[in-house]
């Protein structure tokens, strides 16, 4: 039986190369710390998953004289 090629990665935060595999309980980081350093960034919103607007909130805010972005 042939063994597979692990697949390497490069951790998120600081970019150092990361064997992805259950050998590494902090995959696809590098370390706690730097998991640690990612999940402070989303916490502080410094990361953002922005969502478009949908057509129906857009007439909404426009029939109540809000103002909209574009």
């Amino acid at each position: 039986m042939s063994r597979a090629l692990a697949l390497s990665v490069a951790c998120p935060t600081c970019r150092a190369s990361v064997e992805w595999s259950h050998a590494n309980p902090w995959r696809p980081f590098c370390s706690g710390r730097c998991k640690g350093i990612d999940l402070g960034d989303w916490a502080s919103d410094r990361f953002v998953i922005t969502a478009g607007e949908s057509a129906d909130a857009l007439s909404g805010a426009a029939s109540l004289g809000g103002d909209l972005k574009q």
